[in-house]
């Protein structure tokens, strides 16, 4: 016979009372127990807990995946920011940053780094798909992971400080910009333990690395085909944290939760790219151009004005040039110039070559982030043609006599009713009409207005 124990109080503990062949636990029941069946019941308690346990640990791996796959700015950050507090309300396991970005804004660069830095929740960087990129601003954000990993055929790199600042420097400023930016990188990779020396050069050098030769150089710490690849390799894998403390990754089976960014964060990063924000400022004004040139129109003017404010809200996103605004603002003065004076297409032309230079200069940022020659030449010219065409039909409605009022009724021929001598009355425009006449006209003869007196005609004979 097996001696039988008891789980009490969180221990096994010796039964209370035995009686012959069976068990009495606190004095009330007996439980007997052969062998067979104790080591039966055993095996079945130790299978109920191996389940139970996997299924607990199973439930407990969650990852946070956030998606950054356009030019990082400030809506950038903010959608970093708000998946880093939803992994830390789930209690997740790690948060997956996705990279493949051309580079992005310095400021929010570095407010991007921050959170990733202050995350209570480990962060992995992975640069992904195949022939993705984490160049400029996104190299830094690699860096900056827990974790920093690529797939197969992508490649990571190029932060000189011309592309992080958008502008041509002189030597000086260029010296410091690149030492605060070789620092920044070297303060990262001595955390994380990487490579500091060579990643320096993707600033001073602007050199880019494969997934390969930043594995082998100790740029990254894994390089995986795809993300169950990836949490397979991290998966009980220590990692030591930015404020120096180890924790342990518990990545088998994890449940990936995907960000869902909100309407308003969606909305922004659909119009966040400068191309469309200048498309839509452009589409505003040409409404609001319109409503000005033809006042009633109402549906032009309600249009444009969404468009625009919709234009305005994504550029305030970016970092703006103040000399781009000036000369957009003067291409609009010279298109509505344009109606109220004949320039001949000076003003006009004036108008088209402002708004594409102010195009040009609008967005302070990477070449990726500025607008395109091709979208300012594309916008620009067809917006002068149709304001062109409007202007002309300006004119043209002004240079038709006036056929309503007093003026209209200047010259108007109409017929004498009765026979004025002076007085008298005669049918001009469909109207009865009280007339005078300085010369006898007899009744039914033609006759000419002259001007107008309150509700009397002066009239004479026509010719």
């Amino acid at each position: 016979m097996l001696k039988a124990r008891v789980y009490r109080y969180g221990r096994f503990c010796e039964p209370k009372t035995k009686r012959g062949d069976g068990v009495r636990l606190g004095g009330e029941s007996v439980i007997k127990l052969t062998s067979r069946e104790n080591a039966v019941r055993k095996l079945g308690l130790s299978f109920g807990c191996a389940f139970l346990l996997a299924q607990a640990v199973s439930a407990e791996s969650r990852v946070i995946a956030i998606s950054m796959d356009n030019v990082i700015h400030p809506i950038t950050v903010e959608i970093l920011a708000r998946g880093i507090d939803l992994a830390k309300r789930e209690r997740a396991d790690l948060v997956l940053i996705r990279l493949n970005t051309p580079g992005g804004v310095l400021d929010a660069t570095r407010e991007a780094i921050e959170k990733i830095l202050a995350s209570p929740v480990p962060v992995a960087c992975y640069v992904e798909p195949s022939g993705g990129r984490a160049a400029s601003a996104g190299f830094f954000l690699l860096e900056a992971g827990d974790i920093a990993a690529m797939a197969d055929g992508t490649n990571t790199g190029a932060s000189s400080p011309v592309l992080l600042s958008g502008r041509q420097i002189d030597s000086v400023l260029r010296k410091k910009v690149e030492n605060d930016a070789a620092a920044l990188l070297r303060s990262l990779c001595a955390k994380r333990g990487r490579n500091a020396m060579l990643a320096e050069t993707a600033v001073f050098e602007a050199k880019s690395f494969t997934a390969a030769e930043a594995l082998k150089n100790k740029l990254i710490d894994v390089v995986a085909p795809d993300e169950r690849n990836l949490f397979a390799q991290l998966d009980g894998r220590e990692i030591v944290r930015f404020d120096g403390k180890h924790q342990v990754l518990h990545l088998a089976r994890p449940q990936v939760i995907p960000y869902e960014p909100t309407i308003r964060e969606r909305i922004l990063t659909s119009i966040s790219d400068p191309n469309i924000a200048f498309i839509l400022l452009i589409l505003g004004a040409f409404g609001i151009y319109v409503e000005f040139v033809s006042p009633g129109l109402i549906f032009p003017g309600v249009v444009g004005a969404i468009f625009a404010l919709l234009g305005l809200m994504a550029l305030a996103v970016l970092p703006i040039d103040w000399v781009g605004v000036a000369l957009l603002l003067l291409a609009f003065a010279c298109f509505a110039l344009e109606i109220k004076f004949v320039s001949h297409g000076i003003l006009a032309a004036g108008g088209v070559v402002s708004m594409i230079l102010g195009a040009l200069l609008l967005v302070k940022g990477p070449p990726e982030m500025r607008i395109r020659l091709s979208t300012a030449i594309s916008v620009a010219l067809p917006f002068a043609i149709i304001c062109a065409l409007l202007v002309s039909l300006v004119i043209r409605t002004r240079a038709q006599p006036v056929v309503t009022g007093a003026s209209g009724m200047q010259d108007a021929l109409g017929v004498a009713l009765t026979e004025l001598s002076p007085k008298g009355q005669v049918f001009v425009h469909g109207e009865y009409w009280n007339a005078i006449s300085a010369k006898p006209v007899p009744a039914g003869a033609s006759v000419r207005v002259i001007r107008v007196r309150g509700l009397t005609l002066e009239v004479e004979p026509a010719s």
